[in-house]
């Protein structure tokens, strides 16, 4: 197979979760010997994975140029993954024009509406509903989703949104988590007593995280610190901007430590991760690594949304402050809990997380989505309806002749 990916942004894999997720992606086509090529519109950056380490062609392509035009008809892969439904937006029309036997899939890292009506919602102080999901940035996404031949879905929640809601057939979506290695043995974690102190983790330019370190600074970590007056907040994240690093206060514990150079080994430093997320969507990164490294999380049920099934969760769920509170302090020194907690990550990353069997799982669906290609297009009417060049065609003309008219009445 020779795959193309069209990335929004070069990936940062110690930057955010979803750089992380698509390095999983290309780790997956690298070991199964597939042609890969990534190509994006954004400029390159220094924390940017070495993608040659892969075998993986790294090319710059330009929006709105005519130049791709010529770029994908002399490539013609078998696939083309487009990494966020932005990508598709540019790209699709030019890839079915001038590639049109080429498989369309679309990686959406999360639904970015669902993130987005959630935000607006508790700006408003409503509660989140499906009919807020139908804004312009809901209609964009869902048309790309349906007008690709496969959505690869993070979250088994919006999995089931996208096919229950929007119609979008199961055929043409697939629910992919995150792929990860086996999860270690609790005996080889750091242990409880080497430890000390909270963390929170995230990409500051992400409107969640940044939301979450707003909360911990007024409204939680001043009472947790009251109660646990030695302990600290250390907060991480990628491209913290100056007011962020304001927040700095080492005389409350409250310490922004900005970029991790390794997530991981910060998180297994901490007795106990906070994420008090109000919205977002898909999974979150934090959280995995926090279970991946035998910390206890405690968080809200945005933040856990579809990520434990019917397991118990690594630490406290919940959405009330004082019970957030009390559960960070509580944990923090209850050492039967705490490994009982590091267990139960454990037990939710070894059954819903693994590698090795998702990574065949994405490479057979692919390889039958290629197959039945053509078949499965015809069958998909709203798909075949908005990839219909007529579909905006009579704007368009009404256009065109309003600006001849004017022209000709100069």
């Amino acid at each position: 197979m020779h795959l193309l990916v069209i990335g929004y942004v070069w990936p940062e894999p110690n930057s955010s979760a979803a750089g992380s997720r698509m390095m999983q992606l290309l780790n997956c086509f690298h070991k199964n010997q597939w042609q890969v090529s990534f190509a994006s519109p954004a400029q390159k950056t220094e924390h940017m994975a070495d993608l040659s380490q892969l075998n993986i062609q790294a090319e710059h392509i330009e929006l709105n140029n005519a130049s791709f035009d010529h770029y994908i008809a002399d490539k013609k892969p078998d696939i083309v993954m487009f990494d966020r439904f932005m990508m598709e937006e540019q790209f699709g029309w030019r890839v079915e024009k001038f590639s049109p036997d080429t498989l369309r899939v679309l990686n959406t890292e999360d639904l970015h509406s669902l993130r987005q009506a959630r935000h607006v919602a508790l700006k408003q102080k409503k509660p989140f509903q499906t009919e807020d999901l139908y804004s312009d940035h809901g209609i964009r996404e869902i048309a790309a989703i349906h007008r690709c031949d496969l959505t690869l879905m993070i979250s088994e929640v919006e999995t089931k949104l996208l096919i229950e809601e929007f119609q979008v057939p199961d055929t043409h979506v697939f629910h992919l988590p995150f792929m990860l290695p086996s999860p270690s043995k609790t005996e080889d974690l750091t242990p409880f007593e080497q430890r000390q102190h909270f963390i929170s983790i995230g990409n500051f330019r992400h409107a969640p995280n940044w939301d979450a370190v707003l909360q911990l600074k007024t409204e939680i970590w001043p009472k947790i610190r009251k109660r646990l007056p030695s302990a600290e907040l250390h907060i991480y994240g990628a491209y913290p901007p100056p007011k962020a690093t304001q927040l700095h206060n080492a005389k409350e514990g409250f310490l922004v430590k900005g970029w991790a150079e390794n997530a991981q080994d910060v998180m297994q430093k901490a007795r106990i991760c906070l994420a008090p997320l109000r919205f977002g969507a898909g999974i979150k990164g934090k959280l995995v690594e926090a279970m991946q490294t035998g910390t206890p999380s405690i968080t809200t049920h945005i933040g856990a949304e579809a990520m434990h099934g019917i397991l118990p969760w690594n630490g406290v769920i919940t959405d009330d402050i004082d019970t957030f509170i009390d559960a960070a302090v509580s944990l923090y020194d209850d050492k039967t809990s705490w490994q009982l907690m590091q267990q139960n990550g454990n037990e939710i990353l070894a059954s819903r997380y693994q590698a090795e069997e998702w990574e065949p799982k994405l490479i057979n669906r692919l390889t039958l989505q290629t197959t039945l290609k053509d078949k499965l297009r015809k069958k998909h009417f709203i798909g075949l309806m908005l990839r219909h060049h007529s579909l905006k065609s009579t704007q368009y003309m009404s256009q065109w002749i309003e600006l001849k008219n004017a022209i000709e009445e100069k």
